[in-house]
């Protein structure tokens, strides 16, 4: 089935009903697809999916998603079910033969909801077996389940639960059984069994931010951290302007999708082109020429007409008629037109009235529509390169508004605890930490101000047919596939090369700002040695290998033995530190490499970061499921919860963060 589930809108531009020149709307949805294949389908195709993906009993997998009501029509044909009931595709039967049976990984959690339990098995008959959990705790307390399996890119990587599934007690004892009689058996452990954060003294600092803040005011908290402390602090430019928060003027003349006219400023809007306007008169008398004239930044096309007066011009000769004229004038239009999405224009254009061209975009003029230099703020008492550095970023996706929160209370509490707390003194005295609290600033205005879904840039590189106002909102590159290690021109699966896709690549590795502006912070400093890309939403905590060929399920290099272990019981270390702020679990189904937890992702940073630059390389997935007690079901919290829950979720992964910079400073190079 699919769930509609709307943003939380900040000042919505997309009307209820949208007309030929506006976007359609868009909505966070819950996609059901039957199986692993469908899943990868969607990948394939571009669909905006979020991180969230829940692998169901039946074996279908739920993904949220952000789409169109014409995007969704196009998913059903990829195999995402539209209506409640519609049965799976069916699965292959197990073989009579008792299967063998592993169990990977039986632990339990303990939350402010109650204890969960979380299993990972596989079978020798593979994604075939059915497979079921049963477990005692203590107190008696007993319990069951069933497993799913979780296949991969036609590769069987084991079962477990679609969700950590709630235990009356502490649990155990787990015992695996198939279908066809296969069992095995294990004691629970604990997660995520990571080392106790260290207690907070006396005095101790912290929750300083009160709001979600647009670009700007993330800029100038880390000017004011800044200024404040001079002696801790660096504010480092990047070196690469963006595009910035701005658009060419358009409007859209006549009726789709024969009879239409697009027309587009050279200038950007704020430059100029919303200064443009555009009408199509009938002259009042038979037999007249096309004729377009321009009059300071008017245009005028005076339509031809017939024997009896009628208007006779169609799209494809007004569009010509423009260009011929507009460009070359002395009134400074600057011009390009062109038919409806390359429609071959032969419909008769009617008159249409004084059309203003405009950017579309909404914020206040406060917000400055000039290219952004991203900002930095170096945190350390020794930063001379001599200490290990450590990377966090936020917000390569604009719509995650959570996550650069998560960044600047660090950046916080770092600073106003050093001279106050022990433990933040030795962690400043050890690392030297670089924090980037918005790498997309141009599209987390967008997100802001105009379409809160928007998960990409704002430099548009699509064509002129897919350049009206109307497709506005799929605009942009997708910052974290732009990288060069493991990228979709590399042969890499789970990025897109097309411009309206919401994974869409780019033209090339690098050819956003955007990308270049990280990867030149650890090209430059070269003693970072970790590095925090923090997202939202899902509850995630993942690391390399993040991506992999679709033919035979080729990930990039494993880590050694040893730097799996490294990165795993890190990851619990971190992990316990997220707990232990308001009792947040992050699954152990979710821990783990990128594409063993989650999906294919080519050309994400934290690839490029460990494989170019040795950058132990992690993202967290900020936002966990929240457990409905009344469902009893976990649900989603969303890009943009109320800020009451984003408050509590930056709460608790600022403490991560934290923890992170505490394992950097006991970082020993092997």
């Amino acid at each position: 089935m699919i769930v509609l589930t709307t943003f939380v809108a900040a000042e919505p531009s997309v009307p209820a009903v949208a007309g030929p020149g506006d976007p359609e709307p868009a909505s966070l949805v819950t996609l059901s697809v039957p199986d692993r294949a469908a899943m990868e389908r969607l990948v394939a195709s571009g669909a905006d999916l979020t991180e969230r993906v829940r692998p169901q009993a039946d074996g279908s997998v739920q993904v949220d998603a952000v789409a169109t009501p014409s995007q969704l029509a196009a998913y059903a044909a990829l195999g995402a079910t539209l209506a409640p009931g519609t049965p799976p595709q069916a699965k292959a039967k197990a073989t009579a033969a008792q299967d063998q049976l592993v169990i990977e990984r039986a632990v339990w959690m303990k939350s402010r909801d109650g204890y969960f339990l979380s299993v990972e098995a596989s079978s020798s008959a593979g994604e075939a077996a059915t497979l079921t959990v049963a477990w005692k705790g203590k107190g008696g307390s007993t319990g069951q389940a069933p497993m799913v399996p979780y296949v991969d890119a036609g590769a069987y990587l084991g079962h477990q639960f679609s969700t950590p599934v709630p235990a009356d007690g502490r649990p155990q004892w787990v015992t695996v059984t198939s279908a066809v009689g296969g069992t095995a058996e294990a004691r629970v452990k604990e997660w995520p069994d990571g080392e106790q954060p260290d207690r907070a003294g006396p005095g101790y600092q912290k929750d300083f931010v009160t709001q979600y803040m647009p670009p700007a005011q993330l800029n100038e908290r880390i000017k004011a951290l800044h200024q404040r402390y001079p002696k801790l602090t660096e504010l480092i430019t990047l070196p690469y302007p963006t595009n910035g928060y701005r658009r060419h003027a358009q409007a859209l003349i006549g009726t789709p999708p024969a009879a239409a006219v697009v027309i587009t400023s050279d200038a950007y809007g704020s430059e100029g082109g919303n200064d443009l306007a555009a009408e199509l008169v009938n002259p009042g008398a038979p037999g007249r020429p096309l004729q377009v004239t321009v009059n300071g930044k008017l245009i005028t096309v005076s339509l031809a007409t017939d024997a009896s007066g009628a208007p006779a011009s169609t799209a494809a000769q007004v569009t010509a008629a423009i260009n011929a004229t507009a460009p070359n004038s002395t009134g400074g239009t600057g011009v390009k037109a062109t038919t409806y999405r390359a429609n071959a224009g032969d419909g008769v254009m009617a008159p249409a009235p004084l059309t203003q061209l405009s950017d579309f975009l909404n914020a206040p003029a406060s917000v400055s529509r000039a290219p952004a230099r991203v900002l930095a703020l170096r945190i350390g008492a020794h930063r001379d390169g001599s200490r290990t550095g450590v990377l966090a970023y936020a917000q390569e996706h604009a719509r995650e508004w959570v996550a650069p929160l998560v960044v600047v209370e660090a950046a916080e509490r770092l600073l106003r605890n050093y001279t106050r707390d022990k433990a933040t003194r030795r962690l400043l005295e050890r690392t030297d930490v670089f924090i980037v609290p918005t790498v997309n600033p141009d599209g987390a205005n967008y997100s802001f101000y105009d379409f809160n879904g928007q998960r990409k840039n704002m430099t548009n590189h699509c064509p002129a047919q897919q350049s009206d106002p109307a497709l506005r909102n799929t605009w942009g590159v997708d910052v974290n596939r732009n990288y060069a290690v493991g990228s979709l021109s590399d042969g890499y699966f789970g990025a897109s090369a097309n411009c309206q896709s919401g994974t869409y690549a780019g033209p090339a590795e690098h050819s956003e700002p955007e990308s270049r502006n990280v990867m030149w912070l650890a090209e430059k400093h070269r003693n970072i040695r970790f590095a925090m890309n923090v997202h939202s939403y899902g509850g995630y905590f993942m690391w390399p290998p993040g991506a992999y060929r679709l033919d035979g399920r080729v990930t990039l290099p494993r880590p050694t033995a040893q730097q799996e272990a490294y990165f795993l019981r890190s990851a619990r270390t971190i992990e316990q530190a997220i707990a232990a702020e308001r009792g947040t679990v992050i699954w152990p189904q979710q821990t783990g490499p990128v594409t063993d937890v989650l999906y294919s992702a080519a050309g994400n940073s934290a690839d490029e970061l460990w494989y170019d630059h040795g950058v132990y390389g992690w993202d967290f997935e900020v936002g966990a499921d929240l457990w409905d007690p009344g469902t009893r079901t976990w649900q989603a919290v969303g890009f943009q919860p109320p800020f009451a829950e984003g408050h509590a979720e930056a709460l608790e992964f600022v403490s991560g963060l934290i923890s992170l910079v505490g394992v950097a400073a006991d970082y020993r190079e092997p």
